[in-house]
């Protein structure tokens, strides 16, 4: 007889913390992770956009590749040009299948000149590591799976680099970089990147020494902030999700992350991309701007031809916004259309990117 036991979830080296400050706990990319805290994700959204929020994200994958053949490798695996990326650099990059699909989308740091790490999403970590691996062969480098070795905070916010550089021994990396530095004494790969439309950075270390590095970011003024806010941010900032805006049945040039593709590096799906990039893409993802009252949601019908991709309420807007995939010819900003949300129909427009325009820095995930 099968067994009716419920999966066994993973936990990160913070679970603890979070259940101890009353979070509100759900299943994410085979973790336990913490949705919100009990002051609400409106409450830790606008910490973030006001102040500084913390987040565990803990559960995304690393990927360390590492020798002669490294550089080489990664051109060939991820969309952007890797060889633009100096020691101490940061890059935003899809990685495609043959067909141009996406498979995932990445943030790779060169900590030297033969010695990159390459975050994953949290739900495709071990296809990605198989993915780099099937690859490898023929390329002089080593590929070794990281997970283990790193938690990983986001710090974000208008007051979060001033926090994390009160606890530093030095002066953080700017945006789009990365150092090794002490923060309140625990040893971290500082990071200039983030995923919440607001300056920040993201920190790596040790498992065993996340708590006291949480503990003292708290200590100093950050709130912490569970998977439910970062949603709303990432929304608000109009960054993609893997597996809502995201997924192989669509290209980069679809979801209007051209800018991150180097097609004359010739990395897998390269030539489907060019294609598209020359024909124009079959649709577009549009951000939509709810008129009156309703929620849009993943899977909401676009009245006439489309898809919502993602969707939620603005805390900073008060009003439904939503990504969603339209058909060209419906994508220019200032179109007015229709969602049907649950059998209601809600007039919506076509807005600009992003929906808050803080700052406005390229993605992470």
């Amino acid at each position: 007889m099968a067994s009716t036991a419920p999966p066994a979830w993973r936990r990160t080296s913070l679970y603890e913390r979070h259940v101890a400050a009353g979070a509100r706990v759900v299943e994410f990319g085979g973790f336990e992770m913490a949705v919100q805290y009990p002051g609400g994700v409106r409450a830790e959204h606008m910490a973030v956009r006001e102040g500084c929020g913390v987040f565990d994200v803990s559960h995304m994958g690393e990927i360390e590749t590492e020798g002669p053949g490294a550089l080489e490798l990664l051109q060939r695996l991820l969309s952007n040009d890797v060889a633009r990326m100096g020691v101490g650099g940061a890059q935003y990059a899809l990685m495609c299948r043959e067909d141009g699909g996406v498979l995932d989308d990445l943030f790779t740091y060169r900590l030297g000149e033969e010695r990159f790490l390459t975050v994953t999403n949290a739900a495709n970590h071990a296809r990605d590591l198989e993915w780099f691996r099937a690859h490898a062969g023929g390329f002089e480098v080593e590929v070794r799976d990281r997970r283990e070795q790193y938690a990983m905070l986001a710090v974000q916010g208008p007051r979060a680099r001033g926090i994390v550089g009160g606890l530093s021994e030095g002066p953080l990396p700017p945006r789009m970089h990365t150092a090794e530095a002490a923060i309140a004494g625990v040893r971290a790969l500082v990071c200039g990147t983030g995923y919440t439309g607001e300056d920040g950075v993201e920190l790596l270390c040790a498992p065993e020494r996340a708590g006291p590095l949480w503990d003292a970011l708290i200590e100093h003024g950050a709130v912490p902030a569970g998977l439910g806010a970062r949603d709303t941010l990432r929304l608000e900032a109009c960054f993609c999700l893997y597996g809502n805006e995201l997924t192989p049945a669509r290209d980069p040039i679809e979801a209007g992350l051209g800018w991150c593709c180097k097609e004359d590096t010739q990395f897998i799906g390269a030539h489907v991309v060019r294609a598209s990039r020359a024909q124009g893409p079959r649709a577009l993802l549009v951000a939509l701007l709810v008129e009156g009252p309703g929620i849009p949601r993943a899977g909401n019908p676009v009245v006439g031809g489309g898809v919502v991709s993602s969707g939620t309420l603005s805390p900073c807007l008060d009003r439904g916004i939503a990504l969603a995939y339209v058909p060209p010819e419906r994508a220019a900003v200032g179109t007015r259309l229709q969602i049907d949300v649950r059998g209601k129909m809600r007039p919506a427009t076509v807005h600009s990117k992003p929906f808050v325009s803080k700052r406005a820095p390229k993605q992470s995930q």
